[in-house]
């Protein structure tokens, strides 16, 4: 049991740390659409130019949904059977987090009349009061438009948060975001 209580701690920052680092997707599509017709795809620059992030975010994008396509079949072509555009969305969430009721109110950090236990960060002293931090959380849409009709026959979205410091991890953020998106298409209808 001591054992277990040791390791509680170590377990609760690991599950803060993945739930952080997950992308929650979703998709939509016109379940009329027969996307086995699909085999060719463009960038619709119009729309991807209209995406409020960098430049070199859209490239990193694009190459990620272009190596994306073609692991699924597809090719790159000047006359392509769909058009692929992009658009993000940001939040800004805020957790509040109460340190009254730290690890310890449970037994395990000592907790007495005066607050003493596990807080948020820190071991130590649990102080009752809130913390309150803010994060930005980023959503990157994927539309797959049908060329010849002229609209909308998939979308997928992917929710979570980018890394912005560090370029190698942001890249690979970039990919991950984009492979879990696009891992919904083609949608399996039943």
């Amino acid at each position: 049991m001591k054992k277990t209580i040791k390791f509680l701690p170590l377990l609760l920052i690991a599950l803060v740390l993945s739930s952080c680092s997950s992308v929650r997707v979703a998709s939509d599509y016109n379940k009329d659409t027969q996307f086995n017709n699909y085999k060719t795809f463009a960038f619709f620059k119009p729309g991807i130019d209209k995406a409020e992030i960098s430049d070199l975010d859209k490239r990193r994008i694009l190459k990620a949904i272009e190596a994306e396509l073609m692991a699924k079949g597809m090719t790159k072509s000047e006359n392509p059977d769909m058009l692929v555009s992009i658009f993000t969305k940001s939040n800004q969430r805020v957790d509040v987090y109460n340190n009254a009721w730290g690890v310890g109110a449970w037994g395990w950090g000592g907790f007495n009349r005066w607050g003493w236990g596990w807080g948020p960060g820190f071991w130590g002293q649990g102080w009752g009061g809130n913390n309150v931090s803010t994060r930005t959380e980023g959503i990157l849409f994927i539309d797959f438009i049908d060329t010849a009709k002229k609209e909308l026959i998939w979308q997928g979205s992917g929710t979570g948060y980018l890394v912005t410091k560090n370029v190698d991890k942001k890249e690979e953020r970039i990919k991950k975001f984009v492979a879990k998106t696009i891992e919904q298409y083609p949608p399996t209808t039943k």
